[in-house]
């Protein structure tokens, strides 16, 4: 008599028998770790080491504990063939001397094409030949969960690379500004001081990401600015040599707009920017804006707050007269003013 044997039996016997293992997961392991060798392998070459010199105020030459110098290190790629570098621009904000080494060792001066603290960004060039640069990839297209890898020179160790996955989209950054930076990568991908500026990369080997931050307390929360927002603003700085933005010349502060005033004028808005301070000659003191104002409009678009009105205060708002609507007391105002372009505080 012949007795059938059935498929899971012979599978839970081969499990029992001696000498066999557990199905592996090794082919999983080494998809893994062909994606981010083939990854290292391209996009390595592109990545620099930007050294940074800058001078100390108010220091003496004289004083050996007092150097005049100061010296710090960061990361960089190329993403043109003719020695445009990307970075970030804390790396390289007010630097009195750049030095740009390459992961094959060669080493040239570095000079600062343009820089964009509102969005952390900036464009070095050397020139120099056989340059390899990355390809840029779409930071619209990423998802949640997919692989992330970030090569840079943590603590001047060259060509470091750490993998990890995509945490999150979406995310915000306050710049040195005092803006906010949209599209921002969320990453657990290990970073360090010295991967400011280098690349975020997926496991096609595309730039996906500008490294630029990490909250020192945590664990594997790294945050990269998303490679469509450098596109962007590397063709400006690039063009320029900067990014213009509009300026009106007010210091506020979100607060809430009370019910019946919301209901009574039919605002789209619950709250606003109150006017603590007018610059003076500015554009603000121009229009008639006074402090105790509360703004909540401009270019008849709404303003919730103060990040509402730096989005809405962008390249094409510079010289353009526009309706701010603001409530004084009990009244609803419209006020034209027409926007200068922001520059740094001592150039105002």
């Amino acid at each position: 008599m012949v007795q059938l044997v059935s498929q899971h039996e012979l599978a839970t016997e081969d499990r029992q028998r001696p000498g066999t293992s557990p199905p592996s997961e090794d082919h999983l392991l080494d998809a893994y770790s062909h994606a981010v060798v083939s990854t290292a392998e391209k996009v390595s070459p592109s990545v620099v080491n930007i050294e940074v010199h800058q001078q100390q105020n108010g220091r003496r030459s004289t004083d050996p504990r007092h150097p005049r110098e100061a010296h710090g290190t960061g990361s960089g790629f190329f993403f043109t063939p003719d020695g445009f570098i990307l970075t970030n621009s804390h790396v390289v904000h007010q630097a009195a001397g750049l030095a740009v080494t390459l992961s094959d060792g060669r080493r040239y001066p570095g000079y600062l094409v343009g820089d964009d603290p509102d969005t952390d960004l900036a464009v070095i060039q050397i020139d120099a030949p056989n340059l390899q640069p990355v390809s840029l990839g779409d930071s619209q297209a990423i998802r949640v969960g997919q692989l992330a890898i970030a090569i840079g020179n943590p603590y001047g160790f060259q060509c470091t690379v750490t993998a990890g996955v995509v945490s999150a989209l979406g995310r915000t950054l306050r710049s040195t500004s005092g803006r906010l930076i949209d599209s921002i990568i969320q990453t657990d991908a290990a970073l360090n001081p010295g991967n400011s500026g280098g690349p975020l990369v997926s496991s096609h080997g595309e730039v996906i990401g500008v490294n630029t931050a990490v909250i020192l307390p945590a664990q594997g929360i790294c945050f990269a600015i998303g490679i469509n927002t450098a596109k962007f603003v590397a063709g400006r700085l690039i063009k320029d040599g900067k990014i213009r933005r509009g300026y009106i010349g007010v210091i506020g502060q979100n607060v809430p707009i009370p019910r019946r005033v919301v209901r009574f004028h039919d605002l789209p808005v619950e709250s606003g920017i109150l006017v603590a301070s007018i610059e003076p000659r500015s554009p603000a003191q121009r229009a008639g804006l006074l402090e105790g104002d509360v703004i909540v409009g401009y270019a008849g678009r709404p303003v919730a707050g103060i990040d509402d009105l730096h989005k809405l205060l962008a390249d094409e708002t510079v010289g353009v007269q526009a309706p701010l609507t603001i409530l004084r007391r009990a009244e609803k105002l419209v006020l034209n003013v027409v926007p200068n372009e922001s520059l740094p505080r001592g150039e105002r």
